[in-house]
């Protein structure tokens, strides 16, 4: 046995759990060789000395210190529970949030005139001026984009004006709801209803 193969067997020896043929041939070893033998009498002084040392008595307090030293874990907030639990009422409101964004988007970027409603060869067309003359009668509803309505005859339905003015004769008679949409929110809430009309359909 040399020298570096009896130093791991020493410290095996000292904690009792080297067998006995290895322990008979590390002794053997430690008689012929004087620095080992120095060297193992200075691990059992250091093994003694280790074993001399009571352990220093634990602190009550020790384990509410070290528990109040741990980080809280974050509380998520509420919204944020919610979210995960009705995953496709979540999905609805973003797309509704899109769909505002997209039709506020569009407000004011189209200067075009636009006129839509059924009846629409009993108007004239001026310019930016559409004209219900007198003794005309418009059958359902009238709708007028970026332009002014003037309405001298008749509308059984109802007449809405989209970013522009409404002029009425005396002799002017509307059977439904006049309605103006001049904000960007009163557009959007239009066109939602407009949407929501055609998939109803």
């Amino acid at each position: 046995m040399n020298c570096r193969d009896a130093i791991p067997l020493m410290h095996e020896y000292l904690d009792g759990d080297l067998p006995g043929t290895e322990a008979a041939k590390l002794k053997e070893h430690m008689l012929a060789c004087r620095d080992c033998r120095a060297m193992f009498e200075q691990f059992e002084k250091t093994e003694a000395l280790v074993r001399s040392l009571t352990p220093a008595p634990v602190p009550d307090d020790l384990t509410p210190k070290i528990m109040s030293g741990i980080p809280k874990p974050r509380r998520r907030s509420g919204w944020l529970r919610w979210v995960r639990r009705h995953p496709a009422v979540s999905v609805a409101a973003v797309f509704v949030a899109v769909m505002l964004v997209s039709f506020a988007s569009l407000w004011n970027q189209d200067a075009e005139l636009a006129v839509k409603g059924a009846d629409l060869d009993q108007v004239q067309i001026h310019g930016h001026t559409v004209i219900v003359p007198q003794g005309r009668t418009v059958h359902g509803n009238l709708v007028v984009e970026n332009g002014e309505v003037r309405v001298d005859g008749e509308v059984t339905g109802n007449l809405t004006v989209i970013d522009g003015t409404v002029n009425m004769a005396s002799t002017a008679h509307i059977a439904g709801q006049i309605k103006q949409v001049d904000q960007a929110l009163d557009y959007v809430w239009y066109k939602l209803n407009e949407w929501a009309g055609l998939i109803a359909r």
